[in-house]
Order: C-alpha cells, then sequence, then structure tokens
C-alpha cells in the first residue's frame, strides 16, 4: 500500500497541472493518451497477429490447392496402375519376341531355313551391323533370292510365322528367266540392349 502511495505522490504535481487545466485540453489530452494506447495495443499486438493471419491463410490456401491436386491424383492411381500393369504385360510379351543375343544365330538360321523350305535358292545372305535404339538392337540381314514368286511369298509367310520378330523391309522383285523371280530384301530381327554383368 506504501508503495501505491508513493507512486500516487509522485504523481500529485501531473494531476495537478491536469486540473488547472481548462475542459477541451483535458479531454484532449484524455483522447491522445486513449489513441496513444490503442495505437500501441494495434502496434504490438494487433499488427503482428495480422500478418501472421495473412501467411497462414497463403499457406492453407496453397495445402488447400495441393490436397486438391493429390485427391485428383489419388483418384486416377488406380486408373494408372492398371495402365502401368498392362503395358508391363505389353513388354513382357514384347520381350518375349525379341531374342537374347544367344539366340541370334539359331534365328537367323531359322530365317535361311524358311527360305530353303520354300524352294528359293540364296544368293545372299549377309547380317549387316547392329542399330542402337533405346532398350533394343536392330539387327539387319541383306539378302538375295531366286525362286518362283509363291515360293518367295511362302518364304515371307514363314518368315512372319517365327516366334521371334523378323520384319522383311525394302522388297525389290525383278524377273529372272524361266518364271523366277530375283528378289532381294532386308529382314530386320531384333535383339534386348543387355545391361552390363547380365
Amino acid at each position: 500500500m506504501k508503495k501505491i502511495k508513493l507512486n500516487l505522490d509522485a504523481l500529485a504535481p501531473f494531476f495537478e497541472k491536469v486540473e488547472k487545466l481548462s475542459t477541451i485540453q483535458r479531454v484532449l489530452i484524455y483522447v491522445a493518451t486513449f489513441v496513444v494506447l490503442i495505437g500501441a495495443v494495434v502496434w504490438f499486438l494487433y499488427l503482428p497477429k495480422w500478418e501472421t493471419k495473412g501467411q497462414l491463410e497463403t499457406e492453407f490456401e496453397d495445402l488447400s490447392n495441393k490436397l486438391v491436386v493429390a485427391k485428383r491424383n489419388a483418384a486416377k492411381l488406380p486408373k494408372l496402375r492398371a495402365q502401368m500393369k498392362a503395358e508391363e504385360e505389353k513388354f513382357q510379351a514384347a520381350s518375349k519376341a525379341l531374342p537374347e543375343r544367344r539366340e541370334i544365330p539359331s534365328l537367323l538360321t531359322s530365317v535361311s531355313q524358311s527360305g530353303g523350305d520354300a524352294g528359293l535358292e540364296f544368293q545372299l545372305f549377309q547380317p549387316g551391323g547392329e542399330t542402337n535404339k533405346e532398350f533394343y538392337v536392330e539387327i539387319p540381314v541383306s539378302i538375295k533370292v531366286k525362286g518362283g514368286y509363291h515360293n518367295t511369298a511362302e518364304f515371307f509367310d514363314r518368315v512372319a510365322a517365327l516366334s521371334r520378330i523378323v520384319t522383311i523391309k525394302n522388297i525389290i522383285m525383278a524377273p529372272a528367266k524361266m518364271n523366277e523371280i530375283n528378289t532381294s530384301c532386308s529382314a530386320v530381327t531384333y535383339k534386348f540392349i543387355e545391361q552390363a554383368g547380365s
């Protein structure tokens, strides 16, 4: 109680001066004091919270947008998984049709055998250089055969029926003697690019 009394005693001269002022001056002092107090409260308490509120609203909006995108992607996930599984199955099926390195000689032998079985006479059977693609290599084989048109068609049919992929390209046919034709073409087979260490 003494401390409060001492503080009030220290402020007594100030209050005496204020009492001597006119009513308008006192009202102005009270209003100014009130404005300063309100300003201090706004400056030190309200404005920092307002800035924090703005930041939180921005973060909330960003997170809401990310949540909408995440929900949209989550809804697509089963469909994407099904598509991925279907693509993997297609890839597995295609990979089974692509020979490995050790199968290339036997595959080339099968192509040559198909021509012999169809009754064609080989004039050229020359494997070319490999061409690298994304995950496989193309191996072209230059072929020149002589025989009947139906024999040539049978040869192409036999090649198409092989278990591995062989594509016949650049077919050029020219008549030869005795109902025969000379056919030159390129048979392209494919193999996987083997990974290092496999």
